[in-house]
């Protein structure tokens, strides 16, 4: 691929082996306003790369170093998401700026990118992440509107749910409780709110906000393997 490189100061070492990807939107008014935030040392944060709406990619760390993009966030019970993760920031206003649509010429870029990441590193469909699957009563990123379907027909992430929304009638509570848990997300009972919609935004946004519905208990069931 070509890159832009836009070097960040924002990185450190990263101790341990990828095998995730994070994706996030930059949730800034601009692709320029976001850039130069992650590559300002005084704002601590940044991104290995970062995908512009015309598809452009800029490069801003290497991937063997650690950038902190993730933040505070569990998977599977893992933290210290940085350290195992190459983070992606997609230039989107997001919800606070006016969310909208991802160009197509943009998520072109992004499906590349994901697949000159995988020539190094093999990274499974199951961890490439949206930043609210890791730390979802934090953020709400890449959000409803990104089209994971376009990156699981090449592969390189797992599909939303497209199956019958009455399988879920006959599924118990409890049992759609645990699917969340075993599928990754941190829901223990009793705080499981900010997961579940997390897990609608990602694999049934057609249910987002709608609780334990038959068709997210559907979806739950399905991706987990239940």
């Amino acid at each position: 691929m070509n890159y832009i490189e836009a070097p960040s100061p924002n990185f450190d070492q990263r101790g341990r082996s990828i095998d995730s990807v994070i994706l996030h939107y930059t949730g800034m008014e601009t692709g320029a306003e976001a850039l130069e935030r992650l590559c300002d040392s005084a704002a601590k944060v940044s991104a290995h790369y970062l995908v512009e709406e015309n598809g452009d990619v800029y490069r801003l760390v290497n991937e063997a170093d650690r950038a902190w993009h993730a933040g505070v966030g569990s998977w599977k019970g893992e933290t210290d998401i940085n350290a195992r993760s190459i983070g992606i920031e997609i230039v989107n206003p997001g919800h606070e700026w006016g969310y909208r649509d991802f160009p197509a010429a943009q998520i072109d870029a992004v499906i590349s990118l994901l697949k000159d990441i995988n020539q190094r590193h093999d990274i499974a469909p199951a961890r490439v992440l949206g930043h609210s699957d890791i730390a979802p009563r934090r953020k709400e990123d890449p959000g409803e509107k990104f089209p994971w379907v376009r990156l699981a027909e090449e592969g390189l992430a797992i599909a939303p749910f497209d199956g019958d929304a009455e399988a879920g009638l006959a599924v118990k509570y409890e049992d759609a409780l645990k699917a969340l848990s075993d599928i990754g997300y941190d829901a223990p009972a009793g705080d499981h709110a900010a997961a579940l919609l997390a897990f609608q935004r990602r694999f049934c946004p057609l249910s987002l906000g709608q609780g334990f519905d038959p068709r997210t208990k559907a979806a739950l069931m399905a991706i987990s393997g239940g």
